[in-house]
């Protein structure tokens, strides 16, 4: 929807989604990438605690892994059937961008790799802010039912004559 600041300002398209609304798939994503946003927040925090000597901050790390990559998943789940009902398919390749990489780091981690667990970590909270940041600007309507169809009816060979090129002094 353009506002009048919009059309004051040189170069600013107005919006092409003016009027869309949200449907429940698409609040269900909204809902899910929210929450993995808030979960993947807070494994630099547990991280950093058990960085600087409390030993239990390494359980809330793991515990924090295993909820993001939970989240992650149920956001994949969620992310098909935005692609199957609502026929956008740049939140499911985001989302299994996402993914992906959570599931490197989370083996990295395991495996003690920080060399890859640490840069990959930076770049999954960067990718899933900015994916929930997309989600909550772009609308995600429902899908509007096609109409019906209608049987196409026979023209007589009068008709057909009749549907001919307009005469000139008839254009406009």
């Amino acid at each position: 929807m353009a506002i009048a600041a919009d059309r004051s300002r040189p170069g600013t398209p107005a919006r092409s989604d003016a009027g869309e609304r949200t449907g429940p798939a698409g609040w269900t994503l909204r809902a899910l990438v929210t929450a993995h946003t808030v979960a993947v927040s807070g494994q630099p925090v547990f991280a950093g605690v058990y960085l600087s000597g409390d030993f239990d901050g390494l359980g809330w790390h793991a515990a924090g892994a295993d909820a993001v990559t939970s989240l992650g998943y149920l956001q994949l789940i969620a992310a098909v059937v935005v692609r199957v009902r609502l026929r956008r398919s740049w939140p499911l390749l985001a989302t299994l961008a996402v993914v992906a990489a959570e599931t490197v780091q989370y083996v990295a981690g395991l495996r003690g790799a920080l060399w890859l667990h640490l840069p990959l970590g930076v770049a999954t909270v960067t990718g899933i802010v900015v994916l929930a940041v997309a989600l909550w600007r772009t609308p995600l309507p429902p899908r509007t039912p096609l109409p019906p169809r209608t049987p196409k009816r026979r023209t007589g060979p009068e008709q057909a004559q009749q549907t001919g090129p307009e005469p000139e002094a008839d254009r406009a």
